[in-house]
């Protein structure tokens, strides 16, 4: 099971074994009723434990919701590292990070489709300045690689917060789509136009003023 492979490297070992029991079982519960409808109580019911499990481990219902959610954002972080480790060219980087984002999200649909319903709660609860802080260094990762000479023409003019939504603005759009079922088309089918769309959007970034 995907999803069980992520906390698995998130949360290794067996004495942890509840605790990815337990994120399994949020995850499904918030999935199928969304993050406000989604109690303690369901919770521990899906999963066939005691409140008092799930409050030593997470400490609350946020405390779930967070844990997921940076599960979700680090094993991307790991995908994308993998995928621009083998790119050299800014062209083969662009196909890297926006291979990367489509492939984790149709390999994740679970989890994609969770960390897309909690973002905004992260972004406004107590875990918001963590985010921040994780965004920064995703980001900063990303033009890291792009400051290499041969690299960064096409983006040179780019300002860093614009950059990710330039690379994968237009992927991200699409697979939100699928996952919603309002398209079935996988988004791998088109990733080539998705690529070549995030390039063209940064060939032309040295003409913006």
């Amino acid at each position: 099971m995907a999803t069980a492979d992520v906390l698995e490297r998130n949360y290794p070992g067996r004495r942890a074994q509840l605790k990815r029991d337990i994120l399994l079982g949020a995850l499904a519960c918030f999935n199928q009723h969304g993050l406000d409808l989604t109690t303690i109580e369901i919770i521990r019911e899906h999963c066939d434990t005691s409140v008092g499990n799930i409050y030593h481990h997470f400490g609350s219902k946020d405390g779930l919701v967070a844990a997921l959610f940076f599960s979700a954002l680090e094993d991307q972080a790991r995908l994308l590292a993998t995928y621009l480790e083998k790119a050299d060219t800014a062209q083969q980087g662009v196909a890297a990070i926006v291979g990367s984002y489509i492939d984790w999200v149709t390999d994740q649909p679970e989890l994609a489709r969770f960390q897309y319903q909690a973002r905004a709660a992260i972004a406004k609860g107590p875990q918001a300045d963590e985010l921040a802080a994780k965004n920064r260094s995703r980001n900063k990762h990303i033009f890291s690689w792009w400051s290499a000479p041969a690299r960064h023409a096409f983006i040179k003019h780019i300002p860093v917060d614009l950059l990710p939504s330039l690379l994968i603005g237009q992927a991200e759009n699409y697979c939100r789509a699928w996952l919603s079922g309002r398209i079935v088309t996988s988004p791998k089918k088109y990733r080539a136009y998705l690529t070549q769309a995030a390039w063209l959007s940064l060939a032309i970034a040295p003409d913006l003023k």
